[in-house]
């Protein structure tokens, strides 16, 4: 078990949640600007257990923690955080949060999401509650613009901010969206190369392909 660390520094909580089935230079990097643009205490990578919108099963758990942890062994603001498979039933994000809350109550706690989970948010079991536990950082494809009509459109101009400070002096609400550098990197079409026998060097780690390559968990 992976138990819950004190966080250093007074920054918020990020926390990064997928299945990371690999994880790949796509999700390191964003991470790594994200909390360097935002002065985070630490990411928390949450692998999901039950992904509750997938119909394909991810690989085994502890194939992907490992992988997660060799990845981002060598930074020091990247951490762990096995919570979500000592939890029964499906990940949802909402619990997830929550748990961080009774762990950390001081902490402000920012949930980093990709472009494409944001316009999905509306799906998302109870998504309006998301805003009471965390603030949602996005991040942005550049140039990219959401249509001010729709139901995000308008989330945003209630709950958008543009200072990274508003993220550390409020415990939860607003929604920080920032531009990345943009890895066209695809877990999926990683399982597909994978699979097909493709070499998957400088899309990930070199410790990551090494157990990818050692328990063939993609063939």
């Amino acid at each position: 078990m992976i138990s819950p660390s004190p966080v250093p520094g007074n920054g918020p909580i990020g926390v990064f949640g997928g299945t990371f089935d690999p994880i790949h230079f796509g999700h390191l990097r964003t991470a790594l600007e994200l909390s360097e643009t935002l002065g985070l205490a630490e990411v928390r990578f949450i692998p999901c257990s039950e992904p509750p919108h997938r119909d394909r099963k991810p690989t085994a758990g502890n194939l992907r923690l490992e992988m997660i942890k060799t990845a981002t062994a060598e930074h020091q603001g990247f951490v762990v955080d096995d919570r979500e498979f000592r939890r029964s039933g499906p990940s949802y994000t909402i619990d997830t949060l929550s748990s961080l809350k009774d762990d950390f109550p001081e902490t402000p706690l920012c949930l980093l999401l990709g472009m494409d989970a944001f316009l999905g948010l509306s799906g998302w079991h109870r998504w309006t509650e998301l805003f009471e536990l965390a603030h949602l950082v996005v991040a942005q494809r550049p140039g990219w613009n959401m249509p001010e009509d729709s139901l995000l459109g308008r989330l945003l101009e209630e709950r958008r901010t543009a200072e990274p400070a508003r993220l550390h002096e409020t415990p939860s609400g607003h929604i920080f969206l920032q531009a990345v550098t943009q890895l066209e990197i695809s877990a999926t079409e990683l399982r597909h190369t994978i699979a097909a026998g493709v070499d998957p060097r400088y899309l990930l780690p070199d410790s990551v392909r090494a157990i990818i390559l050692d328990s063939g968990c993609y063939r």
